[in-house]
């Protein structure tokens, strides 16, 4: 999988994710893909969420590894304030 298409399905991942996230006034962008780290940035409600570490692990990274499987882990990166 060329690097095109491993954004391309990390994008798709992320799309899956999204509906969720946004119902609870939050969203996810996607920033870079680092070897096989996925940078994200949680926003909205998603920044203060008292559970965002295990949303991230259990629902962002599971869902991008199985879109992309060479993806080892998903990391958010905290928005400067």
């Amino acid at each position: 999988m060329n690097a095109e298409e491993l954004r391309l399905n990390v994008e798709k991942a992320l799309d899956e994710i999204r509906p969720f996230l946004q119902s609870d006034g939050g969203n996810i962008s996607l920033l870079s893909i680092e070897d096989h780290t996925v940078k994200v940035q949680l926003e909205g409600a998603c920044t203060s969420c008292s559970v965002n570490q295990m949303t991230l692990k259990s629902g962002v990274e599971m869902t991008i590894k199985k879109y992309a499987p060479q993806i080892e882990q998903v990391i958010n990166v905290e928005q400067n304030v």
